[in-house]
């Protein structure tokens, strides 16, 4: 190629001068032009191509949209990552203090009362870790306040290791009753816990008011007076439970009952059956005179006394541990001259055993 061929074609525009050529780097217009342009496409809008050109400008607005709600949505995935992975930590850490370290600190109990966590199972039904701790904690509280324990101490691993024994067995012994009470259609009421509590009261049994009550609960088992009638409701609950199991002991105060209507002799009859042993040989006769805050008498039994006049005998009355038959002797200054005939009721353990044979508890730690 000659040098004048070469040079023609080196001027003459070719593809890529041409797509160079049309950049806008390269194809800079000027402020009025824009101006112009813009008025042009401005006037071209028609009900035609109107969504056409909404289309073109909301594609121009995604450009930044996307990105926002990408980073949106990532920042709610990562935070949705990092509650779940802390929420894991935190149910390893409870695992590990619960079950293999067997914490009994107020932090621990507070969770296990808001997580149920099992501590063992008897038959179709679980026992919480925390009904455990409750009994366990009250116990351990009594022993270090009342007595001076320090249980963090080796030397007193044997006695710690036997109250974790008492509480387990409690807890165990308190789901069967509850499954129980729910075979049997039994319960207690809010009324039932209050009126149990006033009785005693009334006795002077609980302090002169509630807030001495309230200080006593807190000062020998760390306990609020919430803790106090839930652990009252229980033990009604148990009672009532016995007391519908015990079918022997119920038929036999029955039949003694029935012979003091039709003018049996008490004190023959209190010879015969009673399980006070105490009374039992003098015809049931208590010792001394009952007074309204006599400690060693069941305040039911003195409150049914209190009701009672000379010579009568009382229908037959569930102190929670025994039936009770009462007779009004005299009364004077001194107090009530009555007798009884008490009936013990078999114990829980007793009444209870064939289930736990039958389904032998699950436990979940190693005491």
């Amino acid at each position: 190629m000659n040098r004048k061929k070469f040079k023609n074609k080196l001027l003459k525009p070719n593809k890529l001068f041409n797509k160079v050529s049309k950049l806008s780097i390269f194809n800079k217009k000027s402020s009025e032009e824009i101006y112009k342009e813009a008025i042009k496409e401005a006037g071209a809008i028609n009900d035609k191509n109107l969504s056409k050109h909404r289309e073109s400008v909301l594609s121009g607005a995604r450009k930044f949209i996307y990105p926002l709600n990408h980073s949106k949505h990532r920042l709610i995935r990562n935070s949705i990552g990092l509650f779940l992975a802390a929420a894991v930590i935190f149910i390893v850490f409870c695992v590990l203090e619960l079950y293999l370290f067997q914490s009994t600190s107020g932090f621990i109990y507070t969770v296990s009362d808001v997580i149920p966590f099992p501590i063992a199972k008897v038959d179709s039904r679980w026992v919480s870790y925390h009904s455990y701790l409750f009994e366990l904690r009250r116990n351990m509280h009594y022993y270090q306040s009342q007595q001076g324990i320090n249980f963090s101490s080796p030397n007193e691993a044997a006695q710690l290791k036997n109250l974790k024994q008492i509480a387990m067995n409690k807890v165990i012994d308190d789901a069967i009753v509850g499954k129980l009470a729910y075979q049997y259609h039994i319960s207690v009421t809010t009324n039932q816990v209050n009126n149990e509590i006033k009785l005693l009261q009334e006795q002077n049994k609980l302090g002169s008011n509630i807030n001495v009550l309230e200080s006593v609960l807190k000062s020998y088992w760390g306990w609020t007076l919430g803790d106090f009638k839930s652990e009252l409701k229980t033990e009604l609950l148990e009672e009532a439970v016995i007391a519908k199991l015990d079918t022997k002991t119920t038929a036999l105060a029955h039949n003694i009952y029935n012979q003091l209507l039709r003018g049996g002799n008490f004190s023959a009859l209190a010879a015969q059956y009673s399980d006070d042993s105490a009374t039992k040989g003098n015809g049931g006769a208590y010792l001394s005179p009952i007074t309204p805050n006599d400690p060693t008498v069941s305040p039911i039994v003195i409150n049914e006394l209190n009701k009672l006049k000379v010579g009568q005998v009382s229908p037959i009355i569930n102190d929670g541990f025994s039936l009770e038959i009462l007779k009004v002797n005299s009364i004077d200054s001194s107090g009530i001259e009555a007798s009884h005939i008490q009936l013990n009721f078999q114990s829980l353990k007793t009444l209870i055993s064939p289930i736990l044979k039958k389904y032998p508890p699950v436990y979940f730690i190693s005491i």
